[in-house]
């Protein structure tokens, strides 16, 4: 990267804070953040390698929008700079949390053959086509650390267990009428993620 990509990046990043910031003034909080520049931020970071520039807009990020549950794409850039940064244990979680809400993500990531789940997903987020759009590769230099930990992170048995678990409530939803049993199925998913 050239330093004037670099420098149109950072600037891109100071415009979506001092947005941000203008229209928490402006409103005593966020008003609307339809068009989504919070969820920015993270990307650009990631591509100019500033992990702990990137945590600490994540970290400002929970504490603004603690009830935010994000993007696939987003919380996929957050667990890598929690990684990068060598927050193992909260990379952990949040690769969970990444992909409970797309399965095929990490998948697609490593190259591998997306899963056949058929799940009736809900989220649009959740659609196996929005894979298509998601750009981050393995094969990426910067990237290949972080692969071998993931790989890693996904055939430990902690982490199967939870997924296997998550994939297992989310297909009885498809089919569970409204009532206590779907509404304990909803707190289930709620409490593993």
């Amino acid at each position: 990267m050239t330093p004037k990509q670099e420098e149109r990046l950072r600037k891109k990043i100071a415009k979506i804070r001092k947005e941000l910031a203008a229209d928490k003034k402006r409103w005593g909080g966020f008003h609307d953040d339809s068009r989504g520049v919070r969820y920015l931020p993270p990307e650009l970071f990631v591509k100019l390698k500033d992990y702990k520039g990137g945590l600490r807009y994540l970290r400002w990020f929970d504490r603004t929008f603690p009830d935010d549950m994000g993007h696939p794409f987003f919380l996929f850039d957050w667990t890598l700079i929690l990684f990068k940064t060598g927050n193992l244990k909260e990379a952990e979680k949040k690769a969970f949390k990444t992909f409970s809400s797309n399965k095929y993500i990490f998948d697609k990531f490593l190259g591998k053959e997306l899963m056949s789940l058929d799940l009736g997903e809900n989220s649009g987020w959740e659609k196996e086509m929005v894979i298509k759009h998601f750009n981050y590769s393995r094969n990426h230099t910067e990237f290949k650390d972080f692969a071998e930990w993931l790989e890693n992170l996904q055939t430990s048995e902690k982490f199967k267990k939870l997924t296997d678990e998550l994939i297992e409530i989310d297909r009885k939803l498809i089919t569970e009428p409204v009532g206590k049993t779907r509404t304990k199925l909803v707190n289930r998913r709620y409490k593993l993620i």
